[in-house]
């Protein structure tokens, strides 16, 4: 599973280990400061606070290129791009000071800190060991012209697959973004899974929007999504050339957060590399 909806949202299972970590690490933290009447509580999330904002900062430097257009859209965290072994230091270093300033809370506050750093590495670690042998499903799709084609097809390249709708905000701000990489490389295959909707829809859709996609296919019933563990629109997955689910996206892409994952196709899919974006759409039109 690669997300879960709660009510109308959805949330990316590494997202959720994220802010588990910081529960497990005020819980913790507190125990240990209980008898002394020490709460680590407010400078636990000053830290995490902290974390992420400059694993933030360190993915707009590390793809400043992608971001020389238009500088503003780095606030724009929709997109996810964010690395964490800066904010990992970030905290640590944090920690540290606030540690000697405040000498009372160094207990509570290191026990907080190391749990909940730990909690997360080995829950990632856990939630992608059960993941290893995800693959391409096996499944045939509908292209535009209602012929059958078999995902096995696209096996020997790298693939990019985007789960969209034509409803959906995201994906349609992302979709020029993605032409243009699928133009720019090509040596990866892009493939434009439709949820739900009609050719004819989606063709009315691209012809407005001025888009030409290769690639785009059809999933009526949203097996493929099923299958994958996907509850939310947009999802963006990637596959290695043998078929082997490498990483993914929940959310919205942006040129930067693509470009990272072009560059590093073994990012593990569950790695809290990334912070969440808002809550994405779930596949019912009525949650916009």
């Amino acid at each position: 599973m690669l997300s879960f909806s709660v009510g109308p949202f959805a949330l990316a299972i590494s997202h959720a280990l994220l802010f588990a970590a910081l529960l497990f690490a005020t819980l913790i933290g507190w125990l240990t400061g209980r008898r002394q009447r020490i709460n680590p509580e407010r400078a636990l999330f000053g830290l995490f606070l902290l974390g992420l904002l400059v694993s933030r900062l360190a993915f707009a430097i590390a793809y400043r290129e992608q971001y020389q257009t238009n500088p503003t859209s780095i606030i724009d965290i929709r997109d996810g791009g964010f690395l964490a072994w800066p904010g990992v230091v970030a905290v640590v270093l944090g920690a540290a000071l606030c540690a000697w300033k405040r000498p009372t809370l160094r207990a509570p506050l290191g026990v907080g800190v190391v749990g909940g750093l730990l909690f997360w590495w080995l829950a990632g670690l856990a939630v992608s060991a059960r993941h290893n042998d995800a693959h391409l499903p096996e499944l045939t799709l509908l292209d535009a012209a209602g012929q059958a084609v078999p995902l096995e097809n696209f096996r020997g390249k790298r693939l990019v697959v985007n789960l969209w709708a034509t409803w959906c905000p995201p994906c349609r701000r992302e979709m020029p973004m993605l032409q243009a990489a699928q133009q720019a490389n090509s040596d990866v295959v892009f493939m434009f899974v439709n949820q739900a909707e009609s050719p004819r829809e989606v063709a009315t859709f691209l012809a407005r929007q001025g888009l030409h996609l290769n690639n785009v296919l059809f999933d009526s019933n949203g097996e493929f999504a099923r299958q994958v563990g996907s509850s939310a629109l947009p999802t963006t997955l990637f596959y290695d050339s043998d078929g082997r689910l490498s990483a993914s996206h929940l959310g919205g892409l942006s040129a930067a957060s693509l470009k990272r994952y072009l560059d590093d196709p073994g990012l593990d899919r569950v790695s809290p590399s990334a912070t969440p974006p808002p809550s994405s759409p779930s596949f019912t039109r009525n949650t916009q």
